[in-house]
């Protein structure tokens, strides 16, 4: 039952299990957590691929959540991160303006997948996003391994500053907006400030997100099982690497506006792009797959 009145947001970087062991929940039960709290939309932003999108467009069918689509792009692998703890490689998080961004996107990846040669090893080069996103593709600098924050969490400001002007060089400084995450680390608060900082100096917005691999909290064990086996280690030896607290769940925005009331516009700024990005299943019918 979505709520009555409800603050409006829309969570814009969100995985389901079609990150595969990854994210620990399916995209109906992601869509079904979001009407719950009254999300004004949602964005499917998977690694590497579209995988999941047909079964998350229509579980959003019968509900007002608006659909994003999106993907998480892994740069720079050098081989397959199957059985690594901590994967390497750069994330860019790319999310598709209406059908031309998504068959921009889609072009995107089908050309890096098959660059690849190998399943899981898909291989970008940042001139060629860049060409193919034209004014179709909205940046956000993503999680820990964005350029951005592994710049900062490296304990380079300066670098992190650079990082932000390349992306904004690249794809436009209209498209490209700073990610600010809370999962109740001790040191989020403090790079969220340094990020609003950056953001402050280059002249870009930020927004908020909830970085999100689960549905609900309830999922959270699910989720370090997948980790593990991902990693092919056992829960104590994965232990180091998992994530300190539970808190990569979907959140309602009054519960976001609160953990980011010092950003002015974190949480205002999704639903402006949400309604800039947004569009429905039937619309992009002819170009899906049966399933």
């Amino acid at each position: 039952v979505r709520p009555e009145d409800p603050v409006p947001y829309a969570e814009l970087h969100a995985h389901s299990s079609f990150s595969f062991l990854d994210g620990a929940s399916g995209p109906a039960e992601l869509v079904e957590e979001a009407e719950r709290l009254g999300l004004y939309g949602l964005a499917l932003t998977d690694h590497d691929g579209f995988y999941g999108i047909v079964r998350f467009a229509e579980a959003a069918e019968m509900t007002r959540v608006k659909t994003i689509f999106g993907a998480e792009l892994s740069l720079g692998l050098p081989a397959p991160q199957k059985g690594v703890p901590d994967p390497v490689g750069n994330h860019l998080l790319v999310l598709a303006r209406g059908e031309q961004g998504y068959h921009r996107l889609s072009g995107a990846l089908t050309a890096a997948q098959l660059a690849g040669r190998e399943k899981g090893r898909p291989l970008y080069d940042l001139d060629d996003l860049a060409e193919r996103a034209g004014d179709s593709w909205v940046i956000l600098t993503g999680c820990r391994k964005g350029a951005v924050r592994r710049a900062l969490c490296a304990g380079s400001t300066q670098q992190a500053s650079l990082a932000l002007a390349d992306l904004a060089e690249r794809f436009g400084r209209d498209r490209v907006y700073v990610e600010l995450t809370n999962h109740g680390g001790p040191l989020d608060s403090t790079y969220n400030d340094a990020l609003a900082a950056i953001a402050g100096q280059a002249g870009l917005p930020v927004v908020a997100t909830g970085n999100v691999h689960y549905a609900a909290p309830s999922t959270h064990q699910l989720a370090q099982t997948v980790a593990a086996v991902r990693a092919n280690r056992s829960l104590d030896e994965l232990d180091g690497w998992l994530p300190a607290a539970g808190t990569a769940f979907l959140r309602s925005g009054a519960e976001m506006q609160t953990i980011f009331a010092r950003y002015p516009g974190a949480i205002e700024r999704t639903v402006g792009l949400a309604d800039e990005l947004a569009f429905p299943l039937r619309s992009l019918k002819p170009a899906l797959p049966k399933q």
